[in-house]
């Protein structure tokens, strides 16, 4: 799926929006987002839907002074997916001039193009998405020391499936963190608590901090 934007220093914006970090590792800080518009996937568990299609054209240059007038601590670059406009690229080096810049990608691109500040926030989609077919495989290997990995887990099968891949491409020990996420409405957090537990498997359990300080709360949270 390409996503069309009309010029080369623009891109196609859902949202932007100051929050707090609800997942990984930064949760709990204070946080500038900005969602792009347009995305490969239909994950059933989706919670963005309303970014799947649309967005406004945005010039780079004003996303990233925007950025700056927030004076958040911390950026996310998020989607949709924000990989499938060759524009992210020149936006994430301009935000990581004004500071810490995250990028949240769906794992179907190749994430060896990213400048190398930048922290990669990959989500390994797992068979209980429905679209774990679609996984770029090769990124497992670029992954570098600041980057993280996010597993939503939908039951027990997805949960035995996430642990094998992160055995088998040793991802506690080639990037930062590997996040466990128990998929809402599909997934107790206590089930998958008591399973990482049991296994005594070195990965983080990641409740999504934002929804639990906004429960009602529907874009821009």
């Amino acid at each position: 799926m390409n996503v069309q934007h009309p010029t080369s220093n623009t891109l196609k914006v859902c949202e932007t929006f100051s929050s707090i970090q609800g997942e990984t590792t930064f949760s709990g800080q204070p946080c500038y987002f900005i969602r792009l518009a347009g995305c490969n996937l239909r994950c059933r568990y989706c919670d963005t839907k309303y970014a799947w299609h649309g967005g406004r054209p945005h010039p780079i240059e004003k996303l990233a002074a925007d950025f700056q007038a927030s004076k958040m601590p911390l950026v996310e670059v998020t989607g949709g997916e924000p990989l499938l406009q060759p524009g992210t690229l020149d936006l994430l080096k301009l935000l990581i001039k004004h500071g810490q810049t995250l990028l949240e990608t769906n794992g179907t691109c190749d994430v060896s193009p990213l400048p190398k500040e930048v922290v990669t926030i990959l989500d390994i989609k797992c068979p209980g998405s429905g679209e774990s077919g679609k996984n770029y495989w090769p990124n497992m290997r670029v992954l570098r020391p600041q980057d993280e990995v996010k597993f939503v887990i939908c039951g027990r099968k997805d949960y035995e499936w996430a642990r094998e891949i992160t055995g088998k491409y040793r991802l506690t020990r080639r990037c930062h963190a590997v996040n466990f996420s128990p998929a809402v409405g599909f997934l107790k957090p206590q089930l998958l608590a008591a399973w990482i537990i049991r296994d005594c498997l070195p990965v983080r359990l990641n409740l999504q901090l934002h929804k639990q300080i906004w429960p009602k709360a529907g874009r821009g949270k």
